[in-house]
């Protein structure tokens, strides 16, 4: 275990709190003009899955747990599990639903991720920054629309819905964050 200030945390750090192994999900610093500032940390309990909140002084120190980033490939979904295999040995590792949370519907077959690794399981889970899907569903193309327009909504073929520009039709191959799903550019091939 290391020590840490609380406002150097970030999301996918693993920490011990009150002897129990937490992954965070999000960590949030707050700067009042008055007053101590404060960082709140939201995670999930490792052991039973149970979100835990807390609040720290932004240079309290925390004790963060020594965590093994790897590499891995995603493989396949089975039931409530993600399975990926390490590139290196080509064991495979089964990861729970609650793990991979919000990226679920971003993983695509073959895709390189990193697994924060911990006691020979996975405790958090980090997808490149963009993925290329394609527009399954969207508006049509209005004449005289202008690419400066406001965008329109679409459903990718992940079933993620997006907004994008009007001059994106259905079948065009987009690139997209993983973060929150949002349009950056068509996809160059």
């Amino acid at each position: 275990m290391v020590k840490v200030i609380a406002s150097s945390v970030r999301k996918g750090n693993v920490l011990e709190v009150d002897g129990h192994l937490c992954s965070v999900l999000s960590a949030e610093s707050f700067f009042p003009g008055k007053g101590t500032p404060t960082t709140q940390i939201d995670m999930r309990r490792i052991a039973d899955g149970v979100k835990v909140s807390q609040r720290y002084k932004t240079t309290e120190q925390v004790e963060r747990a020594y965590v093994e980033d790897r590499d891995f490939t995603y493989l396949y979904q089975d039931g409530e599990q993600y399975v990926f295999m390490n590139p290196e040995n080509y064991d495979q590792l089964h990861v729970d639903k609650d793990v991979v949370g919000d990226a679920a519907p971003y993983l695509l077959e073959g895709m390189k991720v990193s697994l924060s690794v911990f006691d020979d399981k996975a405790v958090a889970i980090e997808l490149p920054q963009r993925v290329t899907l394609e527009v399954v569903e969207t508006e049509p193309v209005t004449k005289g629309q202008t690419a400066s327009s406001s965008y329109k909504p679409a459903i990718l073929s992940n079933g993620v819905r997006s907004a994008v520009p009007p001059h994106v039709g259905v079948g065009t191959r987009i690139v997209v964050m993983t973060a929150d799903g949002s349009y950056v550019e068509r996809a160059k091939d």
